[in-house]
């Protein structure tokens, strides 16, 4: 009798860890699952961009806006796209942020350095283009060490951002951008756009000074 409900009780115990057994592997797929789907979802949000395009392509004319800059006396002027490339040849090129790291070290010190190298191939002029106030504009050229090799021009309220279809909506990034520009670099003729290598996101990899040098 005695080693009867032994077994007895052995069998239970032991279904019963079997049980415990099964219940915590399911747990622990759920668990898993569940960190999956948390892991993929953050990964889609923090690497993907929207689809590259714009409003504007080339064989386009370029809408007209007003953009703000500081002269070397320290005044505050306006200019407008129609000033800047009637009857010229223009290059404009667009950065997410002034004193951003790729902005600073890259895409805008390429320009400048290669500034005579474009002038002597026909552009009349160079202009930097960001969605940031002309006080930070001016900060950031001062900070740069830069002359009149590239016009500094703010884009403050984006108005000539969105009109050509350039938004990069960065409000879900810690630094708290909001709603910038894409990177770019464009070739202008009279009004009319004629070479457009626009970034996705804020890549750099076909809107440098050499890119524009090998396209004229």
């Amino acid at each position: 009798m005695a080693t009867t409900t032994t077994s007895f009780t052995i069998t239970r115990l032991s279904t019963t860890t079997n049980r415990l057994r099964a219940t915590s592997i399911n747990s622990s797929n759920t668990t898993l699952h569940h960190r999956t789907r948390l892991t993929n979802k953050h990964t889609l949000k923090s690497t993907t961009f929207p689809k590259i395009s714009a409003i504007i392509s080339v064989g386009d004319k370029l809408p007209d806006a007003t953009l703000s800059y500081f002269d070397s006396d320290n005044e505050l002027q306006t200019t407008t796209i129609s000033d800047l490339t009637k009857s010229k040849k223009t290059i404009l090129f667009a950065v997410p942020g002034a004193f951003t790291p790729t902005c600073s070290q890259k895409h805008l010190p390429g320009f400048v350095e290669k500034s005579s190298e474009l002038k002597a191939k026909g552009v009349n002029t160079i202009a930097c283009i960001s969605v940031n106030d002309a006080f930070v504009m001016k900060a950031w050229k001062v900070e740069r060490n830069i002359g009149d090799e590239v016009l500094m021009l703010s884009d403050g309220n984006g108005d000539f951002t969105k009109a050509i279809g350039c938004e990069l909506d960065l409000s879900d990034n810690v630094v708290g951008l909001g709603v910038r520009s894409r990177r770019y670099a464009m070739l202008v003729e009279d009004g009319v756009v004629k070479v457009l290598n626009l970034e996705e996101g804020g890549a750099f990899t076909s809107s440098s000074a050499e890119d524009m040098l090998a396209a004229l």
